[in-house]
């Protein structure tokens, strides 16, 4: 018997019947905990016409969640102002480096006794949020398949740019080897890149402007990187792909497509198989520069609706809004289906308010409706997709920190004051701080020409969302990354181990309104 974790669909020979089908995973040999263990798929998933597809020639469709905050962490995810660089650096002051290494990422050789079977210390942080129990609670919801963001200092020192650190591969292995164990699927995503391949917090770049694209070193070294992750992970077939960047927002709209030629041919002549997720240009979201086709490639949309987020309109349902997110979503998709490629939503997905927020239940309800009318489009269109995100402190995760654990009790007041200020762009609520931002958008607009004043990329941010970048999410953001390390300060490696602990699942609190609709959708029931 196969679960519905391991169900995909096959598409009838006249290509408009779905019938579902058993997954080509078959058991066996006893696993964790008598489980019988699933065997390794016999080749890489690959692309054929319009679908993903197995060894078989059978369509999968990959249905998962990213584990947003891990590898690559964010600041409305972890709790944290600004950028993962600028925290660290903050953290690492205040911490000392081996209480630093500690509670983050020290990787090396120690007892037997105290490692994972790849020989990870037990770091705390990175250790706790995603383990085996993690894994398996996404099988049991029905998933097939997790994204893994990667920040590339995990594999890259700036001061040392032509040296792959292996601890990279340790970790992230960690994760690939525990999704396998549960039947599901890996997609290695690349979320940051020197320089910063786009404008925003999550590129980790600290800056306002996309580097990347004007330095043909930074372009060098994470080509050379991919080509070391592909050798990595070539014979893996539990691996569904590589997703080469992160939301690009490339400025000129060509050098995207000439970087990936570049890298799509130089990880093909070290793994042919696997497939390539290739993001659209200006944040997954405008595909009119693309002109040609991959081999081998699934193209990849981000489909966040304004629905979802404090600042846009509450979702009722109305035949308008309906309309409104089917066209926002065919004007994405339209590149895929002119070329008849696969298509994979790579992120979307609503945030949701917190108990002491007014009419939250009202609010949450209204964002859980939005998500199912979200889930019924793809569902038409038979694509693949990957919520965002899996694990946070209470804003947007499917499951999250518990309000009683240490690491929130320790950080509430920052966090009251962060709201409240609205440094993180992400789902922010300006209610507390508009009318000091007010006059100074006033002012630009005053001071720039009119035929100006939108002219910088990405244009759809508009002057108001230039402005927040560069004084909120990046100035005050840097310094107020101080003040969330100072909470830190004296703490023994015993507490430390508490406060990551904060994150192991045992210890999370389960957001079940969003778990079921994806339970439901999973098991081909209406969302």
């Amino acid at each position: 018997m196969v679960s519905h974790a391991m169900r995909v669909h096959q598409r009838c020979h006249d290509r408009s019947t779905v019938v579902s089908i058993p997954s080509p995973f078959t058991y066996c040999s006893l696993g964790t905990e008598g489980k019988m263990a699933p065997k390794t798929p016999m080749r890489c998933l690959r692309v054929e016409g319009t679908d993903i597809v197995d060894a078989d020639g059978k369509q999968v469709i990959l249905k998962g969640c990213a584990t947003g905050g891990h590898t690559n962490m964010e600041n409305f995810i972890t709790g944290y102002p600004g950028h993962e660089n600028e925290m660290r650096k903050a953290m690492l002051e205040v911490l000392s480096q081996e209480k630093y290494d500690f509670f983050f990422d020290k990787v090396g050789s120690v007892a037997p006794s105290s490692t994972t079977d790849h020989g990870l210390t037990p770091v705390k942080f990175l250790e706790y949020f995603f383990t085996p129990s993690d894994a398996r609670f996404l099988a049991s919801l029905g998933l097939n398949c997790i994204r893994i963001p990667i920040n590339y200092h995990h594999f890259l020192d700036d001061h040392n740019p032509g040296i792959i650190k292996q601890e990279g591969f340790k970790l992230i292995d960690r994760i690939v080897d525990a999704c396998a164990a549960e039947g599901l699927y890996t997609i290695i995503d690349m979320h940051t890149f020197p320089g910063g391949q786009n404008q925003g917090w999550h590129s980790d770049a600290g800056i306002h402007k996309a580097l990347f694209w004007d330095f043909k070193v930074f372009q060098d070294s994470m080509t050379d990187l991919w080509v070391e992750i592909a050798k990595h992970y070539k014979n893996n077939t539990w691996v569904a792909g590589y997703n080469p960047m992160n939301e690009p927002a490339d400025p000129d709209h060509t050098a995207l497509q000439a970087w990936y030629k570049r890298v799509e041919k130089a990880i093909r002549e070290v793994d042919p198989d696997h497939i390539l997720f290739l993001d659209g240009n200006t944040y997954a979201m405008d595909f009119t520069g693309f002109k040609e086709v991959l081999p081998n490639c699934v193209y990849a949309i981000h489909d966040y609706a304004s629905f979802g987020f404090p600042a846009g309109e509450p979702y009722v349902g109305s035949p308008e809004q309906k309309e409104s997110l089917q066209k926002t979503y065919e004007r994405k998709v339209q590149f895929m289906k002119e070329k008849g490629v696969p298509i994979w939503n790579g992120e979307f997905g609503p945030v949701y308010a917190s108990p002491g927020d007014e009419n939250y239940e009202k609010v949450n309800q209204q964002r859980y409706d939005l998500l199912g009318q979200q889930l019924k489009i793809y569902k038409k269109d038979e694509i693949s997709w990957s919520i965002w995100l899996y694990k946070d402190i209470g804003f947007q995760g499917m499951v999250h920190a518990s309000p009683d654990s240490a690491y929130i009790k320790l950080l509430k007041p920052f966090l009251e004051k962060k709201k409240r200020l609205g440094v993180d762009k992400w789902g922010r609520d300006d209610s507390a701080v508009k009318h000091i931002y007010e006059p100074v958008i006033a002012h630009f607009k005053e001071a720039i020409l009119p035929e100006h004043i939108n002219k910088r990329y990405p244009q759809v941010w508009k002057i108001e969302g230039h402005i927040h970048r560069v004084l909120r999410e990046t100035l005050m953001s840097e310094i107020l990354c101080w003040e969330y390390a100072s909470y830190f300060e004296g703490k023994t490696l015993e507490e430390l181990d508490e406060l990551a602990g904060s994150f192991k699942l045992e210890n999370c609190v389960k957001r079940e309104g969003l778990n079921e609709i994806l339970r439901r959708d999973a098991e081909g029931r209406t969302p």
